[in-house]
């Protein structure tokens, strides 16, 4: 079983769920910082274990990012990956002034579109989009 809990996202956990995954090491401040400089955050567990997560970042009005979603490798394709995005997408929706859009994006890893894809995201570059960029500093 599935629960999703909000805003619990811990400096520990959040630097354990990036190593599982093989993610670029954190300094234990960068965490921090990360974490709370978040609009949202959620935490996964599957069977009562902490298995994934997935943070918002942005303006709140205009444009939000989905930022670190993580689901470890043994729970992979078992639902938890959509459940962290649905609740990330969900609270985007609540944000957003009555009569507007805002914007979700996200920048993928490699092979991992066809995931988004599934949850309404569109690959870029298209006819009218620009490819994303990242720039690391």
């Amino acid at each position: 079983m599935i629960e999703i809990r909000e805003n619990v996202l811990t400096v520990d956990l959040y630097l354990k769920l990036r190593a599982e995954v093989n993610w670029k090491v954190l300094s234990r401040r960068q965490a921090r910082m990360a974490i709370e400089n978040s609009l949202y955050s959620v935490v996964a567990y599957y069977n009562g274990e902490p298995v994934g997560m997935g943070r918002l970042v942005g303006d709140g009005a205009v444009i939000t990012y989905v930022q670190d979603l993580v689901v470890i490798p043994s729970v992979q394709k078992k639902g938890v990956g959509g459940a962290v995005l649905k609740a990330l997408k969900d609270y985007t929706i609540g944000m957003k002034e009555e009569g507007t859009e805002m914007m979700l994006c996200l920048m993928c890893a490699k092979g991992r579109e066809g995931f988004y894809e599934k949850y309404g995201f569109i690959a870029r570059p298209t006819e009218n989009l620009g490819p994303g960029m990242i720039q690391y500093l």
